[in-house]
């Protein structure tokens, strides 16, 4: 009886150890598991999502990328001038008319003078047009009358004797002569418009106030009605004038 009542609790505390050692190493075994899972488990951050580039309007294009440089900006301003001269529907109206006039008023085929008063002051605006090749040979800068004002940045026309302005309209470019303003040519008017240029006398001239070249945006000085040149661009037109046998046409329009 002693052996079996010192037995029992003996097998009690040895069955008691067992279970406590298999339920540690059960533990123990189960930790490796559950941190091998977190490792592996998935990050639960959002990921960042790439921004499709903006595409950007045709507007916004030009203003970024395609805006001309200031010289780019000159060349185009040059460009236009010389569209508005040579290119332009009325400019080969107005040499047909030409052309036409001269064969039936027995006037120069070869050459005539063109003055663009649409066109700023500061721009080249007299053009020597020559008609057998149908183009420009030299162009030049023109001052408008100043209407008796002391000055006018746009051209007013008026046919008046005692005006001031420039009138449209042909004109026959007659004898040369030195008068008030040096070496001139006197013009004629052959339209309603500038019939009274010979009793004004409105005549082509140079003068020293006048420049060489464009002065654009900057305004030319003014005349008294007169087709006032530069010194040099006047010796351009006398020697086209001196290549023909009849009289040239000068065309003022607007």
């Amino acid at each position: 009886m002693k052996y079996k009542i010192v037995a029992i609790p003996i097998l009690a505390a040895l069955a008691i150890f067992i279970i406590s050692y298999t339920t540690m190493e059960k533990s123990s075994d189960e930790k490796p598991v559950v941190a091998e899972n977190v490792k592996k488990a998935p990050k639960t951050t959002k990921a960042k999502v790439k921004k499709k580039p903006k595409i950007k309007s045709s507007s916004e294009v030009y203003k970024s990328n395609d805006k001309p440089s200031p010289a780019e900006e000159d060349d185009d301003d040059e460009k236009s001038t010389t569209t508005v001269a040579e290119n332009t529907t009325i400019v080969n109206v107005l040499t047909n008319k030409v052309n036409n006039y001269a064969l039936e008023n027995n006037m120069s085929t070869d050459y005539c003078f063109l003055v663009d008063m649409s066109l700023p002051s500061g721009r080249n605006r007299f053009f020597i047009y020559d008609l057998r090749r149908n183009s420009i040979v030299y162009k030049g800068l023109v001052s408008h009358g100043s209407c008796n004002e002391t000055f006018i940045a746009r051209p007013r026309f008026s046919n008046d004797s005692k005006s001031g302005c420039s009138s449209l309209g042909k004109y026959k470019v007659g004898e040369f002569y030195k008068g008030k303003y040096g070496k001139s040519f006197r013009l004629y008017g052959l339209d309603n418009c500038n019939s009274n240029a010979y009793k004004r006398a409105v005549v082509i001239h140079g003068y020293d106030c006048v420049p060489d070249q464009e002065i654009y945006p900057r305004v030319l000085c003014n005349s008294l009605g007169c087709v006032m040149v530069s010194y040099k661009f006047f010796n351009k037109i006398s020697q086209i004038i001196s290549k023909t046998d009849k009289p040239i046409v000068l065309w003022v329009y607007q």
